[in-house]
């Protein structure tokens, strides 16, 4: 992978957009616009790396350039690495764009992060929204999820 869109390279680095536009600004990141004609500005992939803010093995690069073509799976599978090492802001960018795509499995991530306020404040609502949803995909957690708390309701 030699480039890399923007808005995936502030969440690898997790740096603000000012500080991103600064480091391109002074040459530390080569940009160019991507082919096509998609019109989206990627930077160099290399020139980012050094500063992500998880460790990457070889084969996640492979994985961000799959979520960054936006594959929904990949997106999913990149929010869950960054929940693994305690990177809920970058996850949440990944977990949206995959379930805004339909993935039942980034749905289920999304709801949890709004219940349990991981990244974001909390918000149950939104939070057993995005379950619903997941469930409705067939997300099997999810859906017992669902059905243990509509089971407590109706026994109340």
């Amino acid at each position: 992978m030699n480039f890399i869109s923007i808005a995936s390279a502030i969440t690898l680095t997790e740096w603000s957009d000012s500080t991103f536009r600064r480091r391109v600004a002074d040459g530390s990141l080569t940009r160019s616009m991507e082919s096509g004609g998609s019109g989206r500005v990627m930077v160099d992939f290399a020139s980012i790396r050094p500063h992500a803010c998880i460790p990457l093995a070889p084969e996640d690069i492979a994985l961000i350039a799959a979520a960054d073509a936006g594959n929904n799976a990949a997106q999913s599978e990149l929010a869950l690495l960054f929940l693994q090492h305690g990177k809920p802001r970058s996850a949440l960018y990944w977990l949206e764009l995959a379930a805004k795509g339909g993935s039942a499995d980034a749905m289920h991530w999304l709801g949890r992060c709004y219940l349990e306020g991981n990244g974001m404040l909390k918000d149950e609502n939104l939070g057993m929204m995005w379950l619903a949803k997941a469930a409705a995909e067939g997300h099997a957690i999810s859906r017992g999820m669902m059905e243990a708390m509509r089971a407590r309701f109706c026994a109340a």
